[in-house]
């Protein structure tokens, strides 16, 4: 009778008492740690035991610091400054317009070979067959990872749980044709590595492009995975296998947008939207930024932001930009931590940090210019903020690319950008109501979803965990080799009896025309012989 009372007052306190799982996960680094962090703070809402595997060397995942989950962290010998000075320094490099190509790409390589560098130390660490252990003797439900993070499929399958990796579709069109077996038809979805310039609609030549582009970004792909990491793979799984084999034994794949962004595609059973899950109703700001939001009066703000890894520019870029700025009636809040620019005018103010998704969804904020990151794009959709774009590199002129083609951004050129370009496009954006119209429209239909993308990422964690995997929604695809997926087998059988039956009716028609010819003829020459 105790326990009868107890249950009901649990219940009656509205406790959960429902099933909980235990979470593995294998974050990425920058954004791609602020993305995954919504997934963990929901799962944890949910009951759920989360551990975050985490290398020493992370350079953006606060493992030092007290969180609502637990860290385990893995030796990596390899400082966090040396991995925090390549990232940000390969981007900066990437944009320097200084040096010349030349000198750019000796030390692009330079940086990859340091990559290359920390990657082996990375399996060494998460290989350990001490870690291993204790990992195996956790009985964890699933693991959660994100596509940044090397090796963590790997893990999975040594693990023996199933794999939920989080990516964004288009940043390697390759991985998700090749190893998710995402089906992209050349004529109607662009390559990734289009520059931006592609759309879902192309002419005759663009599709040329777009067929010669996949070839390439095809070939480019299976030869740096054979040279760089399919050995690793081997060698760590202890029997022939390739990183694509492996990755495409994911169970769900977590795809970081939606059809409110996305061109219409088709896609597997096991690949699920959730684009814009880290977005959020606005909070009140901080004063001092309140107090200098308020007073651009009726003609509000425009948000500057070039994303968490961009922290300088050179003076003359900063000066460019800042000119610009100085030249639009609105007032302008800039995340920038690099030398204030000389031609910085008043209505512009600068800060280390921005409260971003607070910003885009105050009732004054009238433009967005964005590098294009998913994160920051999908929150001016879901607060209906027009943007100005300056992709720098990466997935980012795709990005982009999508907001322009459904006319919700004026996109302009970084390396060749000079302040009447960008003073026109901003006054495009903020004067020309369509750009308005387009970005609420896109806002609905985020909004108009039979579930919140958050609510929806959870619910696939424990849809896998409940069911022991999702095997059943991964495609037969990924059993067939490329001759018998595409049904080239098929159609050299089939030609093969077409060509068989042709010959033979030929031969046939051939041996019949012959045989009455032979009859016919002597009649002739008989009548004629009588007739002489």
């Amino acid at each position: 009778m105790t326990s009868w009372t107890l249950l009901v007052f649990l219940l009656l306190c509205g406790v959960d008492v429902g099933w909980s799982g235990k979470v593995l996960v294998m974050p990425g680094e920058y954004s791609h740690w602020h993305n995954m962090r919504a997934i963990i703070e929901a799962l944890v809402d949910h009951n759920h035991s989360v551990t975050v595997l985490v290398g020493s060397s992370s350079p953006t995942v606060p493992h030092t610091h007290k969180a609502r989950f637990d860290y385990h962290v893995f030796k990596v010998n390899m400082e966090k400054e040396m991995i925090d000075f390549l990232w940000i320094h390969f981007h900066e490099l990437w944009m320097n317009e200084t040096i010349s190509t030349y000198e750019k790409t000796l030390e692009v390589w330079r940086m990859m070979s340091l990559f290359r560098a920390h990657s082996e130390e990375l399996v060494k660490g998460l290989f350990d067959v001490d870690l291993l252990k204790t990992l195996r003797d956790s009985n964890y439900d699933v693991l959660f990872s994100d596509l940044t993070m090397p090796f963590s499929d790997l893990m999975a399958q040594k693990l023996n749980i199933p794999h939920v990796l989080s990516m964004r579709i288009s940043f390697a069109s390759a991985l998700e044709s090749l190893c998710g077996q995402m089906p992209v038809p050349p004529s109607y979805v662009p390559a990734a590595v289009s520059q931006g310039h592609l759309t879902d609609r192309m002419s005759f030549t663009e599709r040329v492009e777009n067929m010669l582009l996949y070839i390439t970004h095809t070939a480019m792909f299976q030869l740096t995975t054979k040279f760089t990491f399919d050995h690793i793979y081997t060698e760590i799984a202890g029997e022939p296998t390739t990183m694509c084999e492996t990755i495409g034994k994911t169970d769900i794949w977590l795809i970081r947008t939606y059809w409110d962004f996305e061109y219409p595609r088709p896609f597997p059973p096991n690949f699920k939207f959730v684009g814009g899950l880290q977005c959020k109703p606005a909070k009140p700001l901080p004063k001092e930024l309140e107090e200098f939001v308020q007073s651009s009066g009726d003609h509000g703000i425009v948000v500057f932001s070039l994303g968490s890894m961009i922290k300088n520019l050179t003076m003359q870029k900063a000066n460019t930009i800042a000119s610009a700025l100085g030249q639009i009636p609105q007032k302008v809040v800039w995340r920038y931590s690099g030398k204030t620019p000389e031609t910085l005018a008043p209505n512009t103010k600068l800060f280390d940090w921005i409260p971003q998704n607070d910003l885009l969804g105050h009732p004054k904020t009238k433009a967005f210019i964005a590098h294009g990151g998913t994160n920051g794009l999908y929150e001016a959709i879901y607060h209906g903020v027009p943007v100005v774009g300056l992709p720098l590199f990466g997935d980012q002129p795709d990005n982009l690319m999508h907001l322009k083609s459904k006319g919700a951004a004026v996109v302009l050129d970084f390396f060749t950008l000079e302040s009447t370009d960008l003073v026109d496009a901003l006054k495009t954006v903020l004067n020309n109501p369509s750009y308005k119209e387009s970005i609420m429209r896109l806002s609905r239909i985020h909004h108009d979803q039979p579930m919140k993308p958050l609510d929806q990422a959870v619910y696939w964690i424990e849809f896998v965990m409940r069911n022991k995997g999702a095997k059943h929604l991964r495609v037969q695809a990924h059993e067939l080799s490329w001759y018998q997926y595409h049904c080239l087998d098929v159609a050299a059988f089939l030609l093969s009896i077409a060509a068989l039956i042709t010959f033979l009716w030929v031969k046939t028609c051939g041996f019949l025309y012959r045989k009455c010819f032979r009859k016919t003829r002597p009649e002739r020459n008989t009548k004629k012989s009588k007739k002489e």
